[in-house]
């Protein structure tokens, strides 16, 4: 079993006419994943190198079935975005979409909370999602992922879930799943959600989190890695060195306090049983001590 994606997942791409639109487009296509179409209501009835373009989510669904969507549109135009697939009765939306307000998301994430709880959003601001071989929506390089193996990564972080692959990829230990839920204040899908679906999975035997400074996410995952995880994680917290007080990257990376910081994050984990690695490299090296051990 694949959370969230596997080789049946069908695929529309709003903003496919755009130019990374149609570069993720059609490198997602080229990976192995169903691109069944795009939108643009400005387009519709043209083309992108094969992939048909449609007016809307709803007439791309109907024509192709599909039940994903990958969104590539600027960030004012996110929101309506989010909320089109939805209403079109998408099951997962995939927004790698960045610098969308917090108050936006904040509006559309509770609407799909209360009017669509069935449909799952990724992101905004993420790298996307990968079940090497069988389907990759949105930025990853699927070069670097093994599949068939027994570890799950969800990450906050885009270029360390790239280096999460790469380490374990150069160790030859294979990804079941591999999740980049967004460091934006308020994500789509959470750490939870992710471990709560990695528990479930039979072919997930542990887990790797990436977390970086700021907001209460890890410690809330660290409670819940002590209260309902019994498979093993390995866990690393980018931003050591991050001064107080200062937006490191992106807006979900801020540090009031001691609050927030990655030594709390640290402590928190390790307080729950889980392996904290200083570096990537040290995290790579103790997952690669945890599959050997299963």
């Amino acid at each position: 079993m694949s959370i969230f994606v596997d080789e049946k997942t069908k695929v529309v791409v709003q903003g496919i006419t755009g130019s990374q639109g149609r570069f993720y487009a059609l490198r997602n296509q080229a990976y192995g994943t169903q691109v069944v179409g795009g939108t643009n209501p400005k387009k519709a009835g043209t083309d992108v190198d094969g992939i048909p373009v449609f007016a809307t989510v709803a007439e791309a669904r109907s024509e192709t079935g599909a039940n994903a969507t990958m969104i590539l549109v600027p960030a004012a135009g996110a929101p309506a975005a989010v909320m089109e697939a939805a209403e079109a009765g998408i099951e997962l939306i995939v927004c790698l979409t960045e610098g969308i307000p917090a108050h936006d998301e904040a509006r559309f994430y509770n609407a799909l909370k209360r009017d669509f709880p069935s449909t799952r959003l990724i992101g905004p601001n993420c790298p996307g999602l990968i079940t090497p071989g069988k389907c990759n929506i949105g930025f990853t390089p699927g070069d670097d992922a093994l599949g068939g193996g027994p570890v799950g990564i969800v990450s906050r972080s885009g270029t360390l879930t790239y280096q999460a692959l790469g380490e374990l990829g150069g160790k030859g230990i294979g990804v079941s799943t591999c999740v980049g839920i967004g460091g934006d204040p308020v994500p789509g899908t959470s750490f939870i959600d992710c471990l709560a679906a990695f528990e479930a999975d039979a072919e997930t035997k542990a887990v790797m989190m990436i977390g970086e400074i700021g907001g209460s996410a890890e410690e809330e995952a660290a409670e819940f890695i002590r209260a309902e995880m019994s498979k093993p994680v390995v866990a690393y917290v980018a931003g050591v060195t991050a001064p107080p007080g200062k937006k490191m990257g992106h807006a979900g990376a801020i540090v009031s306090g001691s609050k927030g910081t990655a030594q709390a994050k640290m402590d928190a984990l390790e307080a729950a049983g889980v392996k904290v690695g200083r570096n990537p490299t040290e995290a790579g090296d103790l997952m690669a001590g945890v599959v050997a051990r299963l």
